[in-house]
């Protein structure tokens, strides 16, 4: 993995790739969990610092609170894109708050507290009414749309040591319900890994998810079934996407 990063401290979305993307948070992740002690946590932390969405720019931020109807958002609040110059998104925002936060917990600099801040304002801006998050806006054209289960899960994750707002309530609150009927292990197991940080019980949620998967032999997407290794091995192993402290 070291030896993909590219020379700005980014990590592409494949290897060969020559563009940084939202795998850097996750790479930066990673890294945090083993305590890693070359530069390469620096360089990450550096790159992500320095990205935002579409949102971050004055003219998207006109455009959006002007002249773009379709979407209902606070403008200002902007996270992190999938890849740099595009929107948004709920995912990779999420990752990067849990990557800078973790590798910032002893020694946060007036500009990462500034970036995390915005980016912790921009996932609580996004919540669906109802609780939950999609995967960038929670309204479009005037109808609130639909939460999904890995964007909500991931999102709590990086609100893990935050306010118990009731909005966080909230979507804590429809994840756990979601989970009882959940039969993707994929989504399963992120439900695991958020409820476990949030002190919730998991032991039949694990149990059910270990069904899933049996030997893992037929599940084809090995960003599956790592999620699914990670999420079986929760409680027993360092949590990869806990804050440290």
């Amino acid at each position: 993995m070291l030896n993909s990063q590219l020379h700005a401290g980014d990590w592409p979305s494949f290897e060969g790739d020559l563009e940084g993307s939202w795998t850097t948070a996750l790479a930066l992740c990673c890294l945090n969990a083993v305590n890693d002690p070359s530069d390469a946590r620096e360089k990450a932390y550096k790159w992500l610092l320095e990205q935002r969405g579409r949102e971050g720019h004055w003219f998207w931020r006109w455009k959006f609170k002007s002249a773009d109807r379709k979407v209902q958002f606070n403008a200002d609040r902007y996270g992190w894109p999938w890849t740099p110059g595009a929107n948004s998104w709920i995912i990779p925002t999420g990752f990067s708050v849990i990557g800078l936060k973790q590798f910032t917990v002893c020694n946060q600099s007036e500009a990462s507290k500034a970036r995390l801040r915005l980016g912790v304002e921009m996932i609580l801006d996004r919540a669906c009414p109802g609780g939950g998050w999609n995967e960038g806006n929670s309204v479009v054209y005037g109808v609130p749309l639909r939460p999904h289960v890995d964007a909500t899960a991931i999102a709590l994750l990086a609100l893990q040591d935050e306010e118990r707002t009731s909005t966080v309530q909230a979507c804590l609150t429809w994840l756990r319900k979601e989970s009882a009927s959940i039969d993707s292990a994929e989504s399963l197991a992120w439900c695991i890994l958020t409820l476990f940080v949030y002190q919730e019980r998991i032991e039949d949620l694990k149990s059910r998810l270990a069904a899933i998967v049996g030997n893992g032999s037929h599940i084809r997407n090995n960003a599956t079934l790592a999620t699914a290794l990670l999420a079986l091995r929760c409680g027993e192993m360092i949590h990869p996407f806990a804050m440290l402290r």
